[in-house]
């Protein structure tokens, strides 16, 4: 059996890096009768290095076997250059079933290459919805979805949604959270990095307390008037704790554009970073007093690591984080992020759920569903 693994941006690579693992691990066993063999295909939608390659290096993932190099554009350009650079692939190497993970733009273009030519698709991460269209990823996520053979969940929420949109039962799979395979893996090697000492976040051998935070989605980065509202939340609460802010090239291509650097600034209390490694980020989440973000992946690696968790969206598509974690959603005006922040919204002490199936072997039971099933 040959599967080709789609990557294409910096989320994908912690979900992809488990599966991978889970694979070689699975053709090593006395009781298989036909190995795996499989492909790593890199669409390079994301191409800076610390957001990329970086993260092949620290989650052991081998190099990628192709590199498709897209590279930034709009979504429909981007979109319709992974399609056309990918087809090629599918048609030269003939695999069983095409593997892809999240929600970007790879995600869904690779998959409709793939059924075109009735390739069977996998969906890792399948059934998340958070009902807004404006939402590219929104859209990625239901056409995924919708032409999928294998559907791969996180928890019994995405469930009921494709069950709702007349997914039939039979190709939906409860497995857990691949993410958190990751972070369970890595989260000892990474909390021995010297990561906060390196910033300054150590007093003595006591963390200083700080906020991290991240922002990379259109609706708070495009708009001059939230991304202004957002940093004067941050310079107000950078006057009790340090705040930490890796900059999405998105994000800091914003900043300057609408010319709002006064706000997002040092002497403000906010301790701007280059996009930094996984394993220096996961360092940084497993300390913060709070995290601010508006990234999906992050809702859900808050809940594990117990650290209060911000999102400044309007919606998730990953409510279970709120349910049983230590999410909260939060409007984008000052006054609202400021006095979430400033209550701490959830003790550190108070130990939220833990979902059922992110116990870390996630991507075991995709393999084994896969080698039954395909």
């Amino acid at each position: 059996m040959k599967i080709i693994h789609v990557v294409g941006a910096r989320p994908n690579f912690m979900k992809i890096a488990p599966i991978f693992e889970a694979i070689s691990t699975y053709n090593l066993r006395r009781d298989v009768r036909r190995k795996i063999a499989q492909k790593l295909v890199h669409t390079g939608q994301h191409y800076d290095h610390s957001m990329s390659q970086l993260f092949f290096d620290q989650l052991e993932m081998p190099r990628p076997d192709i590199n498709l190099g897209i590279g930034s554009g709009s979504h429909g350009e981007q979109t319709g250059r992974i399609m056309e650079a990918f087809e090629p692939v599918l048609i030269r190497e003939k695999p069983d079933l095409v593997l892809v993970v999240g929600d970007v733009n790879s995600t869904m273009a690779c998959a409709i290459d793939a059924k075109k030519l009735c390739i069977p698709v996998a969906h890792v991460e399948a059934g998340l919805r958070s009902r807004d269209m404006t939402m590219p990823e929104e859209i990625n996520r239901i056409v995924t979805d919708s032409i999928s053979d294998l559907l791969f969940t996180t928890d019994r929420n995405a469930d009921n949604n494709l069950i709702d949109e007349g997914i039939q039962k039979d190709k939906i799979h409860f497995v857990g959270n691949v993410m958190i395979d990751t972070l369970m893996k890595h989260r000892e090697r990474a909390l021995k990095m010297s990561t906060l000492d390196e910033m300054g976040l150590k007093n003595g051998k006591d963390t200083v307390d700080y906020a991290l935070v991240t922002l990379h989605r259109p609706g708070n980065v495009d708009d001059p008037g939230v991304l202004e509202s957002i940093g004067e939340a941050l310079r107000e609460l950078g006057k009790s704790m340090k705040i930490v802010f890796p900059v999405h090239p998105r994000t800091k291509a914003a900043i300057n554009q609408h010319r709002l650097e006064q706000l997002y600034r040092e002497d403000q209390g906010i301790l701007l970073l280059e996009p930094i490694g996984y394993l220096d980020f996961l360092n940084l989440e497993a300390n913060a007093r709070l995290i601010l973000t508006d990234s999906g992946g992050i809702q859900e690696e808050s809940t594990i690591l117990g650290v209060p968790c911000l999102t400044l969206r309007p919606n998730t598509e990953r409510p279970i984080t709120i349910e049983q974690g230590t999410n909260r959603l939060v409007s984008t005006e000052k006054e609202s992020i400021v006095e979430a922040a400033k209550s701490a919204v959830i003790s550190r002490d108070e130990k939220p759920r833990v979902p059922d199936l992110w116990d870390g072997h996630a991507a075991e039971r995709i393999v084994d569903i896969v080698a039954r099933t395909t």
